[in-house]
């Protein structure tokens, strides 16, 4: 009989985590066997055969006000998933990301007797060390992403698994070098010898109304240091877009490049990047790009975090490597021209020190792990358990 595995995916980035494991999956099955994937996902895990219970958009939510104004939708949506799931007699769940709508499915389906997988660990190093033990009474096995998460884990009964990171494995040495710097620039219609700062405010609409001001009044003064540098800032969706230009209305002179898309061209194009705090900085570091990191929160929301953070980082490259690889810039210090003067002290750094990137280097080789791959073969390895 074939294999019958349960998968959810919650958001686009889940959906290309998922992809990759549902196709590693299928080459390692055992003898051949097919596998059968229901549950829910987005257009790449749909290509790959995943039949659908729900539509991914359903679990679209943004900020704090629109999930509880859901609330009894998602409820519902989450007890008839663990009753059709459960009812589909599968041999395992994997849950990807989207941590609290599938930590409590993957509980619900634990408790059926099915085998739960979560892939991707929550930000256990920096919050509550409690969410380990709500992590373990939902997921049998953990696949995490950093070399240092399985340790948190170790006193609990889920199983903590170093897989590496998949963006290691997609982004390799001639992802950054300088042949595809031109291409991307000429693509965008950058000058090829001009220093190109990269703005990436987030891509979240409350995430960008909090960066966009200051990362933008950055810009400003960075070219009064660097008068011919050109600027790129990426925009994922229409609504980002309006927000960026407003914030540049003030600055009709500056020299922005704004395109449709995602942060990676932004930073294959620039020399020099300004970016906010989350998985955008991991890209930077693979790319080999020097950075500056900033944050910002509502006021209470940044007392908040401070009280019940746990880590004195908050950029992945920082926490990777327990030092303070690039500057953090965060609340009331993340100036515009705080982070102007970061900019070019880290640009002037990486032109003048031959090592600037070899701390990035290493960290890329330790992340690289063919993460597909060996997600893969630890899920295959529960089955087979």
């Amino acid at each position: 009989m074939p294999l019958k595995l349960g998968i959810l995916a919650g958001e686009a980035s889940g959906d290309n985590l998922a992809a990759g494991l549902m196709a590693q999956l299928r080459r390692q099955a055992p003898h051949g066997e097919d596998i059968e994937f229901i549950g829910v996902g987005g257009p790449r895990m749909l290509a790959l055969g995943l039949r659908s219970l729900a539509s991914m958009e359903r679990l679209s939510v943004n900020g704090f006000r629109e999930p509880l104004m859901r609330l009894p939708e998602l409820l519902g949506l989450l007890r008839r998933l663990a009753r059709e799931i459960a009812a589909a007699d599968v041999d395992a769940f994997i849950g990807v990301d989207f941590n609290v709508f599938n930590f409590l499915l993957e509980a619900a389906l634990k408790k059926r007797g099915v085998r739960t997988v979560h892939y991707v660990s929550p930000s256990v190093y920096a919050w509550r060390s409690g969410r380990t033990r709500r992590v373990a009474k939902s997921a049998d096995m953990l696949l995490c992403l950093y070399p240092f998460e399985p340790a948190f884990y170790r006193d609990t009964s889920v199983e903590a698994v170093f897989v590496g990171h998949p963006l290691a494995d997609a982004i390799g040495p001639e992802a950054g070098d300088e042949p595809a710097r031109q291409a991307v620039r000429e693509a965008l219609g950058l000058r090829g010898e001009a220093t190109v700062l990269a703005i990436l405010p987030g891509s979240r609409s409350s995430e960008v109304g909090l960066m966009i001001d200051s990362f933008v009044a950055a810009a400003k003064r960075f070219l009064v240091l660097h008068p011919q540098a050109q600027i790129v800032i990426p925009c994922l969706r229409p609504a980002l877009r309006a927000k960026v230009e407003e914030a540049l209305r003030a600055y009709p002179q500056l020299p922005v490049t704004l395109y449709d898309g995602d942060a990676r061209q932004a930073l294959v194009a620039c020399d020099i990047a300004l970016v906010k705090s989350g998985t955008s900085t991991l890209e930077a570091m693979l790319l080999s790009r020097p950075m500056v990191v900033s944050y910002r929160l509502g006021r209470l929301s940044y007392h908040f975090a401070r009280w019940v953070l746990r880590t004195p980082y908050v950029a992945l490259p920082n926490i990777l490597s327990s030092s303070q690889l690039v500057p953090e810039l965060l609340q009331d210090e993340a100036t515009g021209a705080a982070l102007a003067e970061s900019l070019h002290e880290q640009l002037q750094r990486a032109h003048a020190d031959g090592d600037y990137f070899e701390p990035f280097h290493a960290l890329q080789r330790e992340l690289r792990q063919s993460a597909d791959e060996k997600a893969a073969a630890a899920v295959l390895r529960l089955l087979g358990s």
